[in-house]
């Protein structure tokens, strides 16, 4: 008896011919390497955060649960720019307003957002944007819609729905634009839940003149000459006189919202709403040099560690230092 070694991918003969079944599992082989490979792409069968086994193949490879833990961004907010309020002002002419917006009403006539930018929604919103898995966006538009819903008694019926622009280099190495697919994703879920609403798609409107800076580790102060100047209006006309719902994925100080806002009051926009899927929150921590109560913005480059060790300091006293 002797061995012999074929070409076809490995298979080992004895003797005589193979029988049938050798033949169809060998073939049934070389079926499956290729659709497995394929299916472990497009429908991994387990979860991209928690690596849960999924009960099903999904293009959105994230469990029920982690969509779940997203948290919803609550508690008293300022009325314009949705910011956490640490205690509200009973002066009526500015109450429930921030210290930001008392002192420079932005251009925007209100913000809105789902949930706060950390934990899971952040883990969520870098798999579209960084680990480039698309269909989330669908699902992540559909949360937009809930917070663009907030809108409902104060925007007009009819708006143009514009998404902020990437400068064409960033629009080039990443491939898309996320807030584009957030927006056409919360347009088709409000187009179920508010049909007398009328939202216009528009994601030429509103241009990025300069490749700015990463937003991310940088002051408020920085942040605003960042993108001081940054937008333009490509067609006045366009915008003249609409009513405006500006789309994001997140706000953090707000800066990027109120240039963007800035620059279509001043093509001739009506008015401008703003909408993102998360609001970055505030830390409360203490400050053991001084001894006093300080307050920071947790940015989107703020990794989970430091995080965690800012809130794990002793809880804020009842009156905070305004950020």
């Amino acid at each position: 008896m002797r061995c012999v070694f074929s070409r076809n991918y490995g298979s080992l003969t004895i003797g005589g011919p193979q029988s049938e079944t050798t033949r169809w599992r060998a073939v049934a082989r070389v079926l499956r390497s290729p659709l497995d490979a394929i299916s472990s792409t497009l429908l991994p069968s387990s979860c991209a955060l928690c690596g849960s086994p999924l009960p099903q193949f999904s293009s959105v490879p994230i469990c029920d649960a982690c969509w779940a833990e997203i948290s919803i961004h609550d508690g008293p907010v300022c009325r314009r720019c949705g910011d956490s309020l640490d205690h509200p002002l009973t002066d009526e002419a500015f109450a429930n307003l921030c210290r930001a917006c008392r002192l420079v009403p932005p251009a925007f006539e209100r913000a809105v957002s789902f949930g706060t930018y950390d934990g899971r929604m952040r883990a969520i919103i870098h798999a579209l944007k960084y680990d480039r898995i698309h269909p989330v966006a669908h699902r992540l538009g559909a949360l937009l819609a809930a917070a663009i819903a907030q809108l409902d008694r104060d925007a007009p019926p009819h708006l143009l729905v514009i998404p902020v622009p990437l400068h064409r280099s960033k629009q080039k190495q990443r491939g898309f634009n996320q807030a584009r697919a957030l927006a056409q994703g919360a347009i088709d879920a409000l187009g179920k839940s508010h049909p007398h609403w009328h939202l216009t798609l528009a994601p030429r409107t509103l241009m990025r003149l300069r490749s700015t800076e990463s937003q991310a580790g940088l002051t408020s102060r920085q942040r605003r000459l960042n993108v001081r100047g940054a937008f333009n209006v490509s067609d006045p006309s366009a915008v003249a006189g609409k009513h405006i719902l500006l789309v994001d994925d997140i706000l953090t100080t707000g800066a990027t919202a109120r240039a963007a806002a800035q620059a279509l009051i001043k093509a001739g926009a009506a008015s401008v709403y703003v909408a993102t899927l998360a609001r970055a929150r505030r830390i409360h921590f203490h400050d053991a040099q001084n001894g006093s109560w300080q307050s920071e913005r947790a940015q989107p480059g703020t990794g989970p560690a430091v995080v965690s060790e800012l809130t794990s300091m002793h809880s804020p006293s009842s009156v905070h230092q305004p950020f």
